[in-house]
């Protein structure tokens, strides 16, 4: 007998035999659902959180707050506006910026102490 009687009726005998039903349908569903909850819980609600926190801080920003903007450049608030705010940076240095390049707001006497 040939070594190859051995497996040629074997994998007749598999393919004869009737497929087990894919139980995968429900996962594969749920699979995209799940993702989507991952990201949204590891990345966007953050984000979502981090932009909330960074408009309240620009609307409490006012006259006299120590803050740094986002291009790095620190200095004490002179005039809030609607989109606008001046900084003063140096004495008699004062840079107009928008209000959503202000970074950060630092705590009182910082500046002065650097």
């Amino acid at each position: 007998m040939n070594f190859l009687d051995f497996l040629i009726p074997a994998a007749q005998a598999q393919s004869a035999a009737p497929a087990a039903p894919a139980g995968g349908g429900f996962g594969m569903l749920l699979m995209p659902v799940i993702l989507i909850a991952v990201m949204y819980f590891l990345m966007i609600r953050p984000q979502m959180k981090r932009q909330k926190e960074h408009k309240a801080m620009l609307d409490k920003l006012s006259k006299g707050d120590e803050v740094i903007t986002s291009g790095g450049v620190a200095g004490t608030v002179i005039e809030v506006g609607d989109n606008f705010v001046t900084v003063e940076i140096a004495d008699n240095v004062r840079v107009r910026v928008q209000k959503g390049a202000v970074g950060n707001v630092l705590p009182k006497g910082t500046l002065k102490s650097a």
